[in-house]
Protein backbone atom coordinates (compact mmCIF):
# COMPACT_ATOMS: atom_id res chain seq x y z
CA UNK A 1 0.00 0.00 0.00
CA UNK A 2 1.09 3.58 -0.67
CA UNK A 3 0.97 4.66 2.98
CA UNK A 4 3.23 1.78 4.05
CA UNK A 5 0.54 -0.08 5.99
CA UNK A 6 0.16 -3.81 5.43
CA UNK A 7 -3.12 -4.91 3.89
CA UNK A 8 -5.76 -6.52 6.08
CA UNK A 9 -6.86 -10.14 6.04
CA UNK A 10 -8.21 -11.52 2.79
CA UNK A 11 -11.49 -13.27 2.13
CA UNK A 12 -11.02 -17.05 1.97
CA UNK A 13 -13.35 -19.86 1.05
CA UNK A 14 -14.98 -21.28 4.17
CA UNK A 15 -14.82 -17.98 6.09
CA UNK A 16 -17.82 -16.46 7.79
CA UNK A 17 -18.23 -12.93 6.44
CA UNK A 18 -20.71 -10.11 6.98
CA UNK A 19 -22.40 -8.34 4.09
CA UNK A 20 -23.03 -4.63 4.59
CA UNK A 21 -25.24 -2.28 2.66
CA UNK A 22 -25.88 1.09 4.28
CA UNK A 23 -26.94 0.16 7.83
CA UNK A 24 -28.07 -3.39 7.01
CA UNK A 25 -25.88 -6.40 7.88
CA UNK A 26 -26.11 -10.12 7.17
CA UNK A 27 -23.70 -12.93 8.16
CA UNK A 28 -23.08 -15.55 5.46
CA UNK A 29 -20.54 -18.34 4.83
CA UNK A 30 -18.14 -17.79 1.93
CA UNK A 31 -18.72 -20.71 -0.45
CA UNK A 32 -18.29 -21.06 -4.19
CA UNK A 33 -21.34 -21.31 -6.44
CA UNK A 34 -23.70 -20.64 -3.58
CA UNK A 35 -26.50 -18.20 -4.31
CA UNK A 36 -26.77 -15.37 -1.76
CA UNK A 37 -29.87 -13.19 -1.43
CA UNK A 38 -29.32 -9.88 0.35
CA UNK A 39 -31.51 -6.76 0.19
CA UNK A 40 -33.50 -8.09 -2.79
CA UNK A 41 -30.27 -8.78 -4.71
CA UNK A 42 -28.87 -12.20 -5.57
CA UNK A 43 -25.23 -12.90 -6.34
CA UNK A 44 -22.32 -15.30 -5.84
CA UNK A 45 -19.26 -14.72 -3.66
CA UNK A 46 -16.81 -16.54 -5.97
CA UNK A 47 -15.14 -13.37 -7.26
CA UNK A 48 -14.83 -11.93 -3.73
CA UNK A 49 -12.44 -14.70 -2.65
CA UNK A 50 -8.91 -13.34 -2.45
CA UNK A 51 -9.89 -9.70 -1.95
CA UNK A 52 -9.29 -7.77 1.26
CA UNK A 53 -12.05 -7.50 3.85
CA UNK A 54 -13.73 -4.11 3.60
CA UNK A 55 -13.77 -4.13 -0.21
CA UNK A 56 -16.92 -2.73 -1.83
CA UNK A 57 -18.35 -4.68 -4.77
CA UNK A 58 -20.88 -4.04 -7.48
CA UNK A 59 -23.30 -6.77 -8.52
CA UNK A 60 -23.05 -7.24 -12.27
CA UNK A 61 -25.06 -9.35 -14.68
CA UNK A 62 -25.22 -13.03 -13.80
CA UNK A 63 -24.84 -12.32 -10.09
CA UNK A 64 -21.07 -11.80 -10.32
CA UNK A 65 -19.25 -9.40 -8.01
CA UNK A 66 -16.88 -6.77 -9.32
CA UNK A 67 -14.79 -4.43 -7.14
CA UNK A 68 -16.24 -0.95 -7.32
CA UNK A 69 -14.01 1.65 -8.90
CA UNK A 70 -13.58 4.79 -6.85
CA UNK A 71 -14.94 7.70 -8.86
CA UNK A 72 -15.21 11.32 -7.89
CA UNK A 73 -18.65 12.65 -7.19
CA UNK A 74 -19.67 14.72 -10.19
CA UNK A 75 -22.07 17.55 -9.65
CA UNK A 76 -25.03 17.05 -11.92
CA UNK A 77 -26.54 19.75 -14.04
CA UNK A 78 -29.82 19.32 -12.20
CA UNK A 79 -28.97 21.59 -9.31
CA UNK A 80 -31.86 23.95 -9.83
CA UNK A 81 -34.67 23.23 -7.42
CA UNK A 82 -38.16 24.43 -6.77
CA UNK A 83 -39.42 26.30 -3.76
CA UNK A 84 -42.11 23.79 -2.76
CA UNK A 85 -43.85 20.64 -3.96
CA UNK A 86 -47.44 21.84 -3.88
CA UNK A 87 -47.91 21.72 -7.65
CA UNK A 88 -46.34 18.26 -8.15
CA UNK A 89 -48.90 15.54 -8.77
CA UNK A 90 -47.83 11.93 -8.35
CA UNK A 91 -49.84 10.46 -11.20
CA UNK A 92 -47.17 8.01 -12.39
CA UNK A 93 -46.68 9.87 -15.69
CA UNK A 94 -43.71 12.04 -14.75
CA UNK A 95 -41.12 9.36 -15.70
CA UNK A 96 -40.55 8.88 -19.41
CA UNK A 97 -38.56 5.67 -19.01
CA UNK A 98 -40.75 2.59 -18.80
CA UNK A 99 -40.07 -0.59 -16.90
CA UNK A 100 -39.01 -2.29 -20.13
CA UNK A 101 -36.57 0.53 -20.89
CA UNK A 102 -34.93 0.16 -17.48
CA UNK A 103 -34.74 -3.62 -17.89
CA UNK A 104 -33.09 -3.13 -21.29
CA UNK A 105 -30.47 -0.86 -19.71
CA UNK A 106 -29.71 -3.53 -17.11
CA UNK A 107 -29.41 -6.20 -19.79
CA UNK A 108 -26.87 -4.05 -21.63
CA UNK A 109 -24.72 -3.96 -18.50
CA UNK A 110 -25.33 -0.29 -17.73
CA UNK A 111 -24.24 0.43 -14.15
CA UNK A 112 -26.68 1.59 -11.52
CA UNK A 113 -25.16 5.05 -11.29
CA UNK A 114 -25.82 5.69 -14.98
CA UNK A 115 -29.37 4.35 -14.68
CA UNK A 116 -30.07 6.77 -11.83
CA UNK A 117 -28.72 9.65 -13.94
CA UNK A 118 -31.01 8.73 -16.84
CA UNK A 119 -33.98 8.51 -14.48
CA UNK A 120 -33.22 12.03 -13.32
CA UNK A 121 -32.91 13.34 -16.86
CA UNK A 122 -36.16 11.69 -17.95
CA UNK A 123 -38.18 12.92 -14.98
CA UNK A 124 -40.45 15.85 -15.85
CA UNK A 125 -40.95 16.88 -12.21
CA UNK A 126 -37.45 16.48 -10.80
CA UNK A 127 -36.40 20.11 -11.29
CA UNK A 128 -39.62 21.33 -9.69
CA UNK A 129 -38.90 19.44 -6.46
CA UNK A 130 -37.23 21.11 -3.51
CA UNK A 131 -33.55 20.39 -2.89
CA UNK A 132 -34.45 18.14 0.02
CA UNK A 133 -36.94 16.21 -2.12
CA UNK A 134 -34.34 15.84 -4.89
CA UNK A 135 -31.79 14.35 -2.47
CA UNK A 136 -34.44 12.00 -1.13
CA UNK A 137 -35.35 10.93 -4.68
CA UNK A 138 -31.70 10.27 -5.62
CA UNK A 139 -31.08 8.29 -2.44
CA UNK A 140 -34.16 6.14 -3.05
CA UNK A 141 -33.18 5.37 -6.66
CA UNK A 142 -29.58 4.62 -5.75
CA UNK A 143 -30.71 2.12 -3.16
CA UNK A 144 -32.89 0.42 -5.76
CA UNK A 145 -30.60 0.37 -8.78
CA UNK A 146 -27.06 0.64 -7.46
CA UNK A 147 -26.35 -2.93 -6.36
CA UNK A 148 -23.38 -2.21 -4.09
CA UNK A 149 -22.32 -4.30 -1.09
CA UNK A 150 -19.33 -4.29 1.24
CA UNK A 151 -17.88 -7.47 2.71
CA UNK A 152 -16.50 -6.94 6.22
CA UNK A 153 -14.88 -9.25 8.76
CA UNK A 154 -17.12 -10.27 11.69
CA UNK A 155 -16.50 -8.61 15.03
CA UNK A 156 -18.36 -8.06 18.28
CA UNK A 157 -19.46 -4.57 17.25
CA UNK A 158 -20.71 -5.63 13.82
CA UNK A 159 -22.51 -8.78 14.95
CA UNK A 160 -24.14 -7.10 17.94
CA UNK A 161 -25.34 -4.29 15.68
CA UNK A 162 -26.66 -6.83 13.18
CA UNK A 163 -28.56 -8.86 15.77
CA UNK A 164 -29.98 -5.78 17.51
CA UNK A 165 -31.31 -4.46 14.20
CA UNK A 166 -32.62 -7.74 12.77
CA UNK A 167 -33.53 -9.98 15.71
CA UNK A 168 -33.25 -8.08 19.03
CA UNK A 169 -35.39 -10.60 20.88
CA UNK A 170 -32.82 -13.35 20.34
CA UNK A 171 -30.19 -11.37 22.25
CA UNK A 172 -32.54 -10.11 24.99
CA UNK A 173 -32.46 -6.60 23.47
CA UNK A 174 -28.78 -6.26 24.41
CA UNK A 175 -27.33 -3.10 22.86
CA UNK A 176 -23.75 -3.12 21.61
CA UNK A 177 -22.74 -0.31 23.99
CA UNK A 178 -24.13 -2.32 26.90
CA UNK A 179 -22.13 -5.35 25.76
CA UNK A 180 -19.01 -3.18 25.63
CA UNK A 181 -19.59 -2.11 29.25
CA UNK A 182 -20.00 -5.74 30.28
CA UNK A 183 -16.63 -6.68 28.78
CA UNK A 184 -14.96 -3.75 30.54
CA UNK A 185 -16.62 -4.22 33.93
CA UNK A 186 -15.92 -7.97 33.79
CA UNK A 187 -12.21 -7.32 33.19
CA UNK A 188 -12.17 -9.78 30.28
CA UNK A 189 -8.62 -10.40 29.10
CA UNK A 190 -6.38 -13.14 27.75
CA UNK A 191 -5.49 -15.89 30.20
CA UNK A 192 -8.63 -15.54 32.32
CA UNK A 193 -10.80 -18.39 33.56
CA UNK A 194 -14.32 -17.09 32.92
CA UNK A 195 -17.81 -18.40 33.63
CA UNK A 196 -20.45 -17.24 31.13
CA UNK A 197 -24.16 -17.80 31.54
CA UNK A 198 -26.14 -16.30 28.67
CA UNK A 199 -29.26 -16.82 26.57
CA UNK A 200 -28.27 -14.36 23.82
CA UNK A 201 -27.75 -16.91 21.02
CA UNK A 202 -24.05 -17.10 21.87
CA UNK A 203 -23.32 -13.41 21.20
CA UNK A 204 -21.96 -12.69 24.68
CA UNK A 205 -19.92 -15.90 24.59
CA UNK A 206 -18.44 -14.91 21.23
CA UNK A 207 -17.58 -11.44 22.55
CA UNK A 208 -15.74 -12.97 25.51
CA UNK A 209 -13.89 -15.41 23.25
CA UNK A 210 -12.85 -12.58 20.93
CA UNK A 211 -11.54 -10.49 23.81
CA UNK A 212 -9.56 -13.42 25.26
CA UNK A 213 -8.05 -14.28 21.87
CA UNK A 214 -7.93 -18.05 22.42
CA UNK A 215 -5.91 -17.81 25.67
CA UNK A 216 -7.43 -18.94 28.95
CA UNK A 217 -10.54 -21.03 29.54
CA UNK A 218 -14.28 -20.38 29.36
CA UNK A 219 -17.03 -22.39 31.04
CA UNK A 220 -20.42 -21.86 29.44
CA UNK A 221 -23.39 -22.61 31.68
CA UNK A 222 -26.47 -23.48 29.67
CA UNK A 223 -30.14 -24.36 30.31
CA UNK A 224 -31.95 -27.16 28.53
CA UNK A 225 -30.40 -29.95 26.51
CA UNK A 226 -27.38 -28.13 25.09
CA UNK A 227 -25.71 -24.74 24.55
CA UNK A 228 -26.90 -22.38 21.80
CA UNK A 229 -24.03 -20.89 19.77
CA UNK A 230 -25.66 -19.54 16.61
CA UNK A 231 -24.04 -16.11 16.97
CA UNK A 232 -20.75 -17.63 18.14
CA UNK A 233 -20.38 -19.49 14.86
CA UNK A 234 -20.71 -16.19 12.95
CA UNK A 235 -17.42 -14.93 14.42
CA UNK A 236 -15.48 -17.48 12.39
CA UNK A 237 -13.07 -18.39 15.19
CA UNK A 238 -10.32 -20.93 14.44
CA UNK A 239 -10.44 -24.33 16.11
CA UNK A 240 -7.82 -23.16 18.62
CA UNK A 241 -10.42 -20.93 20.28
CA UNK A 242 -12.68 -23.91 21.02
CA UNK A 243 -10.02 -26.10 22.62
CA UNK A 244 -10.49 -24.43 26.02
CA UNK A 245 -14.24 -23.85 25.75
CA UNK A 246 -16.17 -26.00 28.22
CA UNK A 247 -19.88 -26.39 28.90
CA UNK A 248 -21.91 -27.39 31.94
CA UNK A 249 -25.69 -27.69 32.38
CA UNK A 250 -27.45 -25.50 34.93
CA UNK A 251 -29.45 -28.52 36.06
CA UNK A 252 -26.26 -30.04 37.53
CA UNK A 253 -25.15 -26.96 39.51
CA UNK A 254 -27.09 -27.79 42.69
CA UNK A 255 -25.79 -31.35 42.78
CA UNK A 256 -22.24 -30.10 42.22
CA UNK A 257 -22.51 -27.63 45.09
CA UNK A 258 -24.08 -30.20 47.42
CA UNK A 259 -21.48 -32.84 46.61
CA UNK A 260 -23.94 -35.30 45.10
CA UNK A 261 -22.76 -34.86 41.53
CA UNK A 262 -22.01 -38.23 39.91
CA UNK A 263 -18.25 -38.90 39.67
CA UNK A 264 -18.37 -42.49 38.48
CA UNK A 265 -15.37 -43.72 36.54
CA UNK A 266 -15.65 -43.66 32.79
CA UNK A 267 -16.32 -47.00 31.09
CA UNK A 268 -13.13 -48.54 29.75
CA UNK A 269 -12.69 -49.64 26.18
CA UNK A 270 -12.99 -53.29 27.21
CA UNK A 271 -16.41 -52.60 28.73
CA UNK A 272 -17.50 -50.89 25.54
CA UNK A 273 -16.32 -53.88 23.52
CA UNK A 274 -18.24 -56.25 25.80
CA UNK A 275 -21.42 -54.24 25.24
CA UNK A 276 -20.87 -54.23 21.51
CA UNK A 277 -20.19 -57.97 21.48
CA UNK A 278 -23.36 -58.67 23.44
CA UNK A 279 -25.41 -56.60 21.04
CA UNK A 280 -23.73 -58.15 18.01
CA UNK A 281 -24.36 -61.63 19.46
CA UNK A 282 -28.00 -60.73 19.87
CA UNK A 283 -28.10 -59.57 16.27
CA UNK A 284 -26.37 -62.81 15.17
CA UNK A 285 -28.99 -64.87 17.00
CA UNK A 286 -31.70 -62.96 15.24
CA UNK A 287 -29.96 -63.56 11.92
CA UNK A 288 -29.71 -67.29 12.60
CA UNK A 289 -33.37 -67.51 13.55
CA UNK A 290 -34.33 -65.64 10.39
CA UNK A 291 -32.24 -68.06 8.33
CA UNK A 292 -33.89 -71.02 10.02
CA UNK A 293 -37.30 -69.57 9.26
CA UNK A 294 -36.28 -69.11 5.64
CA UNK A 295 -35.15 -72.75 5.45
CA UNK A 296 -38.38 -73.99 6.97
CA UNK A 297 -40.41 -71.97 4.50
CA UNK A 298 -38.41 -73.27 1.56
CA UNK A 299 -38.74 -76.86 2.85
CA UNK A 300 -42.49 -76.47 3.15
CA UNK A 301 -42.73 -75.04 -0.31
CA UNK A 302 -40.52 -77.84 -1.70
CA UNK A 303 -42.92 -80.40 -0.26
CA UNK A 304 -45.72 -78.90 -2.26
CA UNK A 305 -46.23 -79.62 -5.91
CA UNK A 306 -44.82 -76.41 -7.42
CA UNK A 307 -43.08 -76.03 -10.69
CA UNK A 308 -39.27 -75.70 -10.95
CA UNK A 309 -39.54 -72.06 -12.02
CA UNK A 310 -41.56 -70.98 -8.99
CA UNK A 311 -39.10 -72.66 -6.62
CA UNK A 312 -36.17 -70.77 -8.19
CA UNK A 313 -37.99 -67.43 -7.85
CA UNK A 314 -38.70 -68.13 -4.18
CA UNK A 315 -35.03 -68.92 -3.51
CA UNK A 316 -33.95 -65.65 -5.17
CA UNK A 317 -36.37 -63.67 -3.03
CA UNK A 318 -35.09 -65.34 0.17
CA UNK A 319 -31.49 -64.57 -0.80
CA UNK A 320 -32.32 -60.88 -1.30
CA UNK A 321 -34.07 -60.76 2.08
CA UNK A 322 -31.03 -62.25 3.82
CA UNK A 323 -28.68 -59.73 2.17
CA UNK A 324 -30.97 -56.85 3.13
CA UNK A 325 -31.09 -58.04 6.75
CA UNK A 326 -27.31 -58.39 6.86
CA UNK A 327 -26.81 -54.82 5.62
CA UNK A 328 -29.39 -53.52 8.07
CA UNK A 329 -27.74 -55.33 10.99
CA UNK A 330 -24.34 -53.97 10.01
CA UNK A 331 -25.73 -50.43 9.86
CA UNK A 332 -27.41 -50.83 13.26
CA UNK A 333 -24.17 -52.06 14.80
CA UNK A 334 -22.28 -49.01 13.46
CA UNK A 335 -24.96 -46.67 14.77
CA UNK A 336 -24.78 -48.26 18.22
CA UNK A 337 -20.99 -47.89 18.28
CA UNK A 338 -21.15 -44.22 17.19
CA UNK A 339 -23.85 -43.43 19.75
CA UNK A 340 -21.82 -45.01 22.55
CA UNK A 341 -18.72 -43.11 21.49
CA UNK A 342 -20.55 -39.76 21.60
CA UNK A 343 -22.06 -40.54 25.00
CA UNK A 344 -18.65 -41.50 26.32
CA UNK A 345 -17.05 -38.27 25.05
CA UNK A 346 -19.88 -36.11 26.42
CA UNK A 347 -19.66 -37.75 29.82
CA UNK A 348 -15.89 -37.32 29.88
CA UNK A 349 -16.16 -33.59 29.06
CA UNK A 350 -18.85 -33.14 31.69
CA UNK A 351 -16.63 -34.62 34.42
CA UNK A 352 -13.66 -32.51 33.27
CA UNK A 353 -15.77 -29.34 33.45
CA UNK A 354 -17.09 -30.30 36.88
CA UNK A 355 -13.49 -30.63 38.08
CA UNK A 356 -12.74 -27.11 36.80
CA UNK A 357 -15.75 -25.70 38.64
CA UNK A 358 -14.83 -27.48 41.90
CA UNK A 359 -11.60 -25.49 41.97
CA UNK A 360 -13.73 -22.39 42.65
CA UNK A 361 -11.05 -20.08 41.25
CA UNK A 362 -12.79 -18.48 38.27
CA UNK A 363 -11.54 -14.99 37.42
CA UNK A 364 -14.97 -13.58 36.65
CA UNK A 365 -18.64 -14.21 35.99
CA UNK A 366 -20.84 -12.87 33.19
CA UNK A 367 -24.62 -13.36 33.34
CA UNK A 368 -26.91 -12.20 30.51
CA UNK A 369 -30.02 -14.31 30.71
CA UNK A 370 -33.78 -14.19 30.22
CA UNK A 371 -34.17 -15.90 33.60
CA UNK A 372 -34.37 -14.14 36.94
CA UNK A 373 -30.80 -13.11 37.72
CA UNK A 374 -30.83 -13.47 41.54
CA UNK A 375 -30.77 -17.30 41.89
CA UNK A 376 -28.34 -17.60 38.98
CA UNK A 377 -25.93 -15.10 40.50
CA UNK A 378 -26.05 -16.51 44.03
CA UNK A 379 -25.38 -20.07 42.87
CA UNK A 380 -22.68 -19.32 40.28
CA UNK A 381 -20.77 -16.96 42.58
CA UNK A 382 -19.68 -20.03 44.55
CA UNK A 383 -17.34 -20.94 41.71
CA UNK A 384 -15.66 -17.49 41.54
CA UNK A 385 -12.44 -16.69 43.40
CA UNK A 386 -12.33 -13.79 45.90
CA UNK A 387 -11.74 -10.24 44.69
CA UNK A 388 -13.00 -11.04 41.20
CA UNK A 389 -15.55 -9.04 39.18
CA UNK A 390 -19.02 -10.14 38.15
CA UNK A 391 -21.48 -8.51 35.75
CA UNK A 392 -25.20 -9.21 35.41
CA UNK A 393 -27.37 -7.96 32.55
CA UNK A 394 -31.16 -8.10 32.72
CA UNK A 395 -33.41 -6.71 30.03
CA UNK A 396 -36.18 -5.84 32.49
CA UNK A 397 -35.78 -2.64 34.48
CA UNK A 398 -37.05 -2.55 38.06
CA UNK A 399 -40.25 -0.52 38.31
CA UNK A 400 -40.94 1.30 41.54
CA UNK A 401 -44.38 0.90 43.14
CA UNK A 402 -47.06 3.52 42.47
CA UNK A 403 -45.26 4.54 39.32
CA UNK A 404 -46.02 4.13 35.61
CA UNK A 405 -46.86 0.70 34.23
CA UNK A 406 -43.86 -1.15 32.70
CA UNK A 407 -45.78 -2.51 29.71
CA UNK A 408 -46.73 1.02 28.71
CA UNK A 409 -43.39 2.72 29.28
CA UNK A 410 -40.74 0.15 28.36
CA UNK A 411 -39.67 -0.02 24.72
CA UNK A 412 -38.15 -3.52 24.89
CA UNK A 413 -34.56 -2.35 25.10
CA UNK A 414 -32.15 -1.09 27.69
CA UNK A 415 -32.48 -3.08 30.87
CA UNK A 416 -29.82 -2.68 33.55
CA UNK A 417 -26.31 -3.78 34.45
CA UNK A 418 -25.28 -4.91 37.92
CA UNK A 419 -21.55 -5.16 38.58
CA UNK A 420 -19.57 -5.94 41.68
CA UNK A 421 -16.66 -7.78 43.27
CA UNK A 422 -16.60 -10.98 45.29
CA UNK A 423 -15.32 -10.70 48.87
CA UNK A 424 -14.73 -13.25 51.63
CA UNK A 425 -16.15 -12.67 55.10
CA UNK A 426 -15.97 -14.69 58.30
CA UNK A 427 -18.96 -16.88 59.00
CA UNK A 428 -21.44 -15.28 61.33
CA UNK A 429 -20.63 -11.75 60.24
CA UNK A 430 -23.06 -9.96 57.98
CA UNK A 431 -22.68 -7.32 55.37
CA UNK A 432 -25.91 -5.38 55.42
CA UNK A 433 -25.37 -3.64 52.10
CA UNK A 434 -24.71 -6.79 50.11
CA UNK A 435 -27.36 -8.87 51.86
CA UNK A 436 -30.03 -6.24 51.27
CA UNK A 437 -29.02 -5.76 47.66
CA UNK A 438 -29.08 -9.47 46.84
CA UNK A 439 -31.62 -10.62 49.50
CA UNK A 440 -29.28 -13.18 51.03
CA UNK A 441 -31.13 -14.85 53.87
CA UNK A 442 -28.39 -17.04 55.41
CA UNK A 443 -24.84 -15.96 56.34
CA UNK A 444 -22.16 -17.34 54.04
CA UNK A 445 -18.41 -17.22 53.85
CA UNK A 446 -18.53 -15.70 50.36
CA UNK A 447 -20.39 -12.49 49.61
CA UNK A 448 -20.49 -10.05 46.75
CA UNK A 449 -20.02 -6.33 47.06
CA UNK A 450 -22.20 -4.35 44.69
CA UNK A 451 -20.27 -1.56 43.01
CA UNK A 452 -22.47 -0.07 40.29
CA UNK A 453 -25.99 -0.34 38.99
CA UNK A 454 -26.39 1.01 35.44
CA UNK A 455 -29.86 1.58 34.02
Amino acid sequence: MEDGRSPGPRICEGDCAVLKRDDVFKAVPVLRRRKIIFEKQWFYLDNAIGHIYGTTFEVTSGGNLQPKQEVEETTTETKEAGTDNRNIVDDGKSQKLTHDDIKALKDKGIKGQEIVQQLIENSTTFRDKTEFAQDKYIKKKRKKYEAVITIVKPSTRILSTMYYAREPGKINHLRYDTLAQMLTLGNIRAGNKMIVMETCAGLVLGAVMERMGGYGSIIQMYPGGGPVRAATSCFGFPNLFFNNLHEFPLSKVDSLLSGTFSTETLPSESEDNVLLEEESNGLTDEKQSSLQEAEEESATEAAMEISQTEEQETMDINTEDVEFKENKEKENKENVREKQRKQWERRKKLIETAALLREKNADGLIVASKFHPTPLLLSLLEFVAPSRPFVVYCQYKEVLPDRSHPKLTMSGGGGYLLSGTTVVLDKGKSDSSSSEALKMEEPSSKRCKVQDLHC
